[in-house]
């Protein structure tokens, strides 16, 4: 047995006994101890993950955050970029305004992932076929021109 075990089991004690005093209770599999100062032993809570002394966005809040832009964000939608653009930006503020104090790493791909989905928008407005992935695309709607257009980024937040 490690002498810091005693320690782990009486901390795990004391938060059982606050937390069924508080009317609550721990979930058997969910609950369990480690350092989140260390690779791999991080958990997950309130849609950051916590590992390593950082403190991530969690993969699955990520996961949704994107799959709502895509939904934003369809091609085949039919409104003018600018409508599209008021739409998106309350929610990528709401969205940037929680997870802020996550590892900065994360929002240049996400504010990329965003113009790309509205520069494909763009190209089927012109009915041409593409995902604005092209240099060409970049170059003819650059970052400024969407900065321009009102979208909120991340990364200049």
């Amino acid at each position: 047995m490690n002498p810091g075990d005693s320690f782990i089991s009486g901390a795990l004690e004391e938060v059982k006994v606050w937390v069924e005093a508080n009317g609550l209770t721990l979930h058997p599999d969910k609950t369990h101890v480690g350092n989140c100062m260390m690779e791999r032993q991080g958990f997950e809570f309130m849609g950051y993950r916590f590992e390593a002394g950082k403190r991530w966005v969690r993969d699955k809040s990520l996961k949704a955050f994107k799959d709502k832009i895509r939904e934003k964000t369809k091609r085949s939608r039919g409104d003018s970029i600018t409508a599209i653009i008021a739409d998106l930006t309350p929610m990528i503020r709401g969205w940037y305004g929680y997870f802020k104090h996550a590892c900065k790493r994360v929002f240049p791909p996400l504010d990329g992932f965003i113009r790309r989905r509205l520069r494909a928008v763009l190209r089927k407005q012109q009915k041409k076929p593409g995902f604005g992935k092209c240099l060409n695309d970049h170059v003819r709607w650059p970052n400024a021109y969407f900065a321009k257009l009102g979208l909120f980024t991340m990364t200049q937040a």
